[in-house]
C-alpha cells in the first residue's frame, strides 16, 4: 500500500515555512527586525517554545541572525551573492559598468513587461505611489533622496514580476549600485535637464504599468536605461576631457 498515516505538522515547522516564504517573496528584507518574541507568538498564534525552535532553526541556517540586546534580524542573505575579490573588480573596470546597465536593460524590460501582465492591483498602487514621491522629490533637488527612490522604484516593479529568482538577484545588484560599486547614481540627479528627462521617463514606465500594457512597459523601461547609459558614458567622456584640459592649463602656465 502506498499510504502512510498521517502525522501533524509541529507548529514550529509552520513557524519555519511561514518566514521562509515571507523571505523568500522578499517581503522580509535583508537587516530588516523581527517582531519581538511576544508579539510574534501572539500574532502567530504558537507558543513561545515552538516560536524559539523555528527561530532557532532558520538562525542555524543562516537565514536569520540574532543581535544581542537588539534582536533577531533577517540575515544578509544578499552578501555572498559576489566575492569581494568580484565587487572590486567590477568597480575597477568601465567594462563592468556598461555590461551592468545593459543586464538591467535586460533583466528590468523583462520585469516591467511581467509586472503590466502579471501585478495585481495593489503592486500597481505601490508603483504609483513611489512614483509619486519621485515627483515630490523633484522639486526638493535633492540628489540623494531622488536617486534613493529611482531605486526603489525599480525594485518595485522587480516585485511586481513575482519572480523570487529575479527578485533576490536583482536586489544584490541595487545593493552594489547603491554602495556605488559600478558609479555615483547621484550624478544622475545633478543636472537639471537630465533630472526632468528622468523623471519623464519615470513617468512613462508608471503610466504603461498602470494602464497594464506589457509592450509599452517594456519599451519605456528599454529607453529609460538606453537614456542612463548615453548620460554616464558622456559624464565619464567629460571627466577625461577635463583631466585633458586642466593639464594642458598647467602646462601653459609654466610656459
Amino acid at each position: 500500500m502506498p499510504f502512510e498515516k498521517v502525522q501533524q505538522e509541529k507548529l514550529a515547522h509552520g513557524v519555519v515555512k511561514q518566514i521562509e516564504s515571507l523571505i523568500l517573496r522578499g517581503i522580509l528584507r535583508p537587516g530588516e527586525r523581527l517582531p519581538s518574541e511576544r508579539e510574534l507568538s501572539e500574532t502567530m498564534g504558537v507558543s513561545r517554545p515552538s516560536l524559539r525552535e523555528a527561530l532557532a532553526d532558520l538562525q542555524e541556517r543562516g537565514l536569520l541572525a540574532s543581535r544581542a540586546g537588539s534582536g533577531v534580524f533577517v540575515a544578509d542573505v544578499l552578501g555572498s551573492a559576489f566575492s569581494d575579490a568580484l565587487v572590486r573588480l567590477f568597480s575597477s573596470h568601465d567594462e563592468a559598468v556598461f555590461d551592468y546597465i545593459t543586464f538591467r536593460r535586460d533583466m528590468e524590460s523583462l520585469a516591467a513587461e511581467r509586472a503590466a501582465k502579471l501585478g495585481s492591483d495593489t503592486d500597481l498602487k505601490v508603483i504609483d505611489t513611489i512614483f509619486h514621491k519621485m515627483e515630490a522629490a523633484h522639486t526638493k533637488r535633492n540628489p540623494a533622496e531622488e536617486s534613493a527612490l529611482d531605486a526603489d522604484f525599480h525594485l518595485a516593479i522587480i516585485e511586481a514580476s513575482h519572480n523570487v529568482i529575479m527578485l533576490h538577484m536583482m536586489r544584490s545588484m541595487y545593493q552594489l549600485l547603491r554602495e556605488g560599486v559600478f558609479y555615483n547614481r547621484q550624478i544622475m540627479f545633478k543636472q537639471r535637464t537630465t533630472r526632468d528627462t528622468l523623471l519623464d521617463q519615470h513617468r512613462a514606465i508608471n503610466a504603461a504599468l498602470q494602464a497594464r500594457d506589457p509592450g509599452a512597459a517594456r519599451a519605456a523601461v528599454d529607453a529609460h536605461l538606453t537614456f542612463v547609459e548615453s548620460a554616464l558614458h558622456d559624464h565619464q567622456k567629460s571627466e577625461k576631457n577635463e583631466l585633458t584640459a586642466r593639464k594642458r592649463y598647467e602646462h601653459e602656465l609654466r610656459r
